[in-house]
């Protein structure tokens, strides 16, 4: 009797717990998938982000940082999305940093963000600070060992440019306000007596 087309069952006795170490390679790859599509998930509809209606100069400083924290909170995960293009499609005239950031992209990928369990080194467990630390430094050695440097750090100074005018001049809608709580919380005004 064939098992194909079959839905297989926890209670199968065929393969590892879902739990275990030795699971498969298909396991690792529905968890990444399922972990980038909760990622992706707080990404903001691009017309929200480009709508040219909610363009509008802010009235004083004030009112710049109060719309640059509500926006950078609301559309962060654009934000993030557009610095990342912006580096990307300065180092498509640089193959070798491409070639090194793809590569330090899969690392990042493996290493911190699709990571279930701690990871191990010689039988000890790693922190995650130390992983991000080691990662952080390796990409940043690695990058400019490959003579970018001007490149990537100029790329990623447009980026944050573009960033910071576009949630600086974006109007931000009424329920945005409510997000940037999540971030922080203003103090409330003390009653004078």
């Amino acid at each position: 009797m064939s098992k194909y087309g079959t839905i297989p069952t926890s209670s199968s006795s065929d393969g590892p717990p879902p739990g275990s170490s030795s699971s498969s390679p298909l396991d690792f790859i529905s968890r990444a998938k399922a972990r980038g599509a909760t990622a992706l998930a707080e990404r903001r509809p691009w017309r929200e982000l480009a709508d040219p209606r909610a363009a509008s100069v802010p009235r004083g400083l004030g009112g710049a940082y109060r719309r640059a924290r509500a926006n950078l909170g609301h559309f962060s995960m654009n934000y993030a999305i557009v610095v990342l293009a912006v580096v990307f499609l300065s180092l498509l005239w640089h193959p070798v940093s491409l070639i090194v950031f793809l590569a330090c992209m899969v690392a990042w990928l493996f290493l911190y963000f699709l990571r279930d369990e701690p990871l191990a080194l010689c039988g000890r467990a790693v922190g995650e600070g130390a992983v991000l630390a080691v990662l952080s430094v390796l990409t940043l050695v690695l990058l400019l060992l490959t003579g970018a440097t001007v490149n990537i750090l100029t790329s990623l100074l447009v980026g944050v440019v573009i960033v910071l005018l576009h949630a600086v001049f974006h109007r931000p809608a009424d329920s945005i306000d409510e997000e940037a709580g999540r971030y922080y919380t203003p103090v409330p005004p003390q009653p004078s007596y």
